[in-house]
């Protein structure tokens, strides 16, 4: 068994770059930054604030969702798998890339768009909501159970 999944969270540092292609595929591509807090430890340590690149590369459809709503600063949430590819450059060096192929895109915040077509679609304002407060209080005893 093996398990290629990775999930993101990060925001986008420049706009996307979009390449269309005979077939009416679509493909953009984009960085996206994520950071990890600085901390202290307990002997004093103080360890920086750690922020990774990572290139993001999204087909079709959602190539076409990234073209219309994602913009340098766009934070986003990624779920897609890691792939790696080689080239020559224009001097014959090999050169390796390793890059995230987004499977699933939501974007987390709204832009301030200046067009209707740059709208965000409407999303709702809350998602299935439910009060438990109501249903902990009115749980029987469990203490007579056997475990």
């Amino acid at each position: 068994m093996a398990l290629n999944k990775v999930f993101l969270i990060g925001n986008v540092g420049k706009d996307p770059e979009v390449h269309y292609f005979d077939s009416n595929t679509r493909k953009a591509s984009f960085t996206l930054a994520t950071t990890d807090r600085g901390f202290t430890r307990t002997d004093g340590t103080v360890v920086p604030e750690r922020t990774e690149w990572h290139n993001i590369v999204v087909w079709r459809g959602l190539a076409e969702v990234v073209e219309k709503y994602v913009r340098k600063g766009s934070k986003l949430f990624i779920e897609g798998k890691i792939t790696s590819r080689s080239y020559e450059d224009k001097s014959g060096v090999k050169r390796y890339v390793t890059e995230i192929t987004a499977e699933n895109l939501e974007l987390l915040n709204r832009l301030n768009a200046t067009s209707d077509d740059n709208q965000m679609p409407s999303q709702p304002a809350q998602g299935n909501q439910y009060d438990y407060t109501d249903s902990i209080s009115n749980m029987p005893d469990d203490s007579d159970l056997p475990f």
